[in-house]
């Protein structure tokens, strides 16, 4: 997806000019980025709020964003690559939500103090994590008893479940002296087998095997033997490179297995419409309340950095990848008067108030806005 920056300068005569001397700069004779008004509203300004809270629950609820995002991928499985257009905020897409950012008066009144506002942030996100969790946690259960299930029969024939396979009618059931035994012969070795499975225990029953299932390297046949013969019949068998299953008909056992699995596979499809739309609702929320906070910490810090009465432009740029060093050369060269310390400052130094925490500093604010928030490409 796309790359913000999202950087406020001081207001001229009039906020306005600072606008118009970026958009000359970055747009008007090149094209360095396309570049927005971020619009964050008079918020109130209280000294004594402690920045780097704002600083952590940032960093808590771009943790909490991309998990529900990359859950929300894992969830839809084969169809990850829809995923994309369920990641929604407000009901547009991600950069047009930014692009066009416009407070939340009602879920952050901002009447409130700016500590006030940054709590109410925090415990929606605790509270989507806390959900995400309880959430992701029931329904990967369910999904991993039925991968295990589904497991048990697939694969080779050597060590999937056969339950599905075999019928009532391929066993010599309820006898005294007879037992019908399953064995695992490659196809290379279907002529052996043919020759030989008489002869492999004295008391096999002539003419009695029966070839009940394929897979690609091997084939699966019934012989039926008295039970004295059993142990002496497996060496035998393993010895010529035939292998014996160890399988017991039992109607019963039969049925439930798969009364589960088909239990577990409704479920699953009636827990996937809402845990989707959950998902959705609740991406949406933990973005605009990033967004709110990427706000929040360009007001604190511009107020920092520009003093007071408030008077600073925020301004989003979505800089043109080809044209990124570019860009930020001209932004150096036009606000490098707000302070000249800028390009020696060490990223390792602990200033107060100083946006040192991403290891990046410039003399005007800036934070980056990254809005890849999958592991993997759509």
């Amino acid at each position: 997806m796309t790359e913000f920056w999202l950087i406020s300068a001081p207001g001229e005569k009039t906020c306005q000019q600072t606008w118009d001397k970026l958009m000359l700069a970055t747009t008007r004779t090149n094209n360095l980025s396309t570049n927005n008004k971020f619009n964050i509203p008079d918020l109130k300004v209280v000294l004594v709020f402690y920045y780097d809270v704002n600083t952590k629950e940032e960093l808590s609820l771009a943790h909490v964003v991309k998990k529900v995002a990359q859950y929300m991928a894992d969830v839809l499985e084969d169809s990850r690559d829809k995923v994309q257009e369920n990641l929604l905020a407000n009901g547009v897409d991600l950069v047009t939500y930014i692009s066009r950012f416009q407070w939340d008066m009602a879920k952050y009144p901002i009447k409130q103090s700016l500590k006030n506002i940054s709590e109410i942030i925090s415990k929606q996100a605790t509270q989507i994590d806390n959900d995400l969790k309880a959430r992701a946690s029931a329904y990967n259960n369910l999904k991993g008893n039925l991968q295990n299930l589904e497991r048990k029969n697939a694969g080779s024939l050597l060590t999937r479940s056969l339950a599905d396979i075999v019928k009532k009618d391929d066993f010599v059931l309820d006898s005294e002296y007879l037992v019908t035994m399953l064995v695992v012969v490659p196809k290379t070795g279907y002529a052996d087998w043919q020759k030989t499975y008489e002869t492999l225990a004295e008391m096999v029953v002539p003419r009695s095997t029966k070839l009940l299932f394929e897979d690609i390297d091997s084939g699966l046949f019934s012989v039926t033997l008295f039970r004295k013969a059993i142990d002496d019949f497996k060496h035998k068998a393993r010895e010529n490179k035939f292998t014996v299953r160890e399988f017991l008909y039992n109607e019963e056992e039969m049925k439930a297995d798969k009364e589960e699995m088909t239990r577990l596979s409704t479920d699953k499809k009636k827990q996937f419409g809402p845990l989707v739309r959950w998902l959705k609702v609740n991406f949406s929320e933990a973005f605009i309340a990033w967004i709110h906070i990427k706000a929040l910490r360009v007001f604190v810090e511009s107020v920092l950095r520009y003093g007071l009465p408030v008077n600073f432009q925020a301004m989003l740029l979505q800089p043109n990848k080809k044209n990124m060093k570019k860009l930020r050369e001209v932004l150096n060269d036009l606000y490098k008067h707000l302070d000249s310390s800028a390009a020696i400052i060490d990223a390792a130094m602990d200033i107060p108030g100083l946006n040192l925490s991403q290891q990046e500093y410039y003399p005007y604010v800036y934070y980056k806005i990254d809005c890849n928030l999958l592991d993997f490409k759509v």
